[in-house]
């Protein structure tokens, strides 16, 4: 029996992968009052970064969120207005500015985290059976995968992609 994927099944799995992550986001987003703060999805994840890495560059954020850099300047700009995030020259290079966040938006943060980390564990206590918890660490364990792929490298053959044995 082939157990290798073809490309459609990959297709359509990935379709219907993408279509499940993007309801999921838009309920995290719902649960945890987001839609309530006034500031997209972007921003609150570069925020969400500046109280994660900061003191941080501008440079570091547009890799860290993978945009540009013109993306990560609208973002802050934004941020500052509101005053969750300060700016100061970087100590080793005048040139630069490091931001960081203002404690509120260390506390916005915890907020909307903790809103998402309740609604999901309550739907995991609600939905996922004790004998399928197994199952969603593997389906994590598979996302996390996914999430840190780095296609530009050439398969390493440690049996980490679809091997078809199961």
């Amino acid at each position: 029996m082939n157990t290798n994927p073809t490309p459609q099944s990959s297709a359509a799995a990935a379709q219907r992968l993408n279509d499940a992550i993007k309801r999921l986001r838009a309920r995290l987003r719902a649960e945890s009052g987001q839609h309530a703060i006034g500031l997209t999805t972007t921003q609150l994840s570069v925020l969400a970064s500046v109280v994660r890495e900061g003191p941080v560059t501008a440079a570091r954020l547009a890799v860290l969120e993978h945009v540009s850099a013109q993306s990560i300047a609208q973002s802050l700009a934004v941020l500052k207005a509101a005053g969750l995030v300060n700016s100061q020259p970087d100590p080793a290079d005048g040139r630069k500015k490091l931001m960081s966040p203002d404690p509120s938006a260390t506390d916005l943060v915890d907020k909307l985290l903790a809103g998402r980390a309740d609604f999901l564990t309550r739907a995991i206590d609600r939905l996922v059976a004790p004998d399928e918890r197994e199952d969603l660490d593997k389906a994590i364990e598979l996302l996390e995968r996914l999430a840190s792929a780095d296609l530009d490298q050439e398969p390493t053959g440690d049996g980490g992609g679809s091997g078809g044995t199961r």
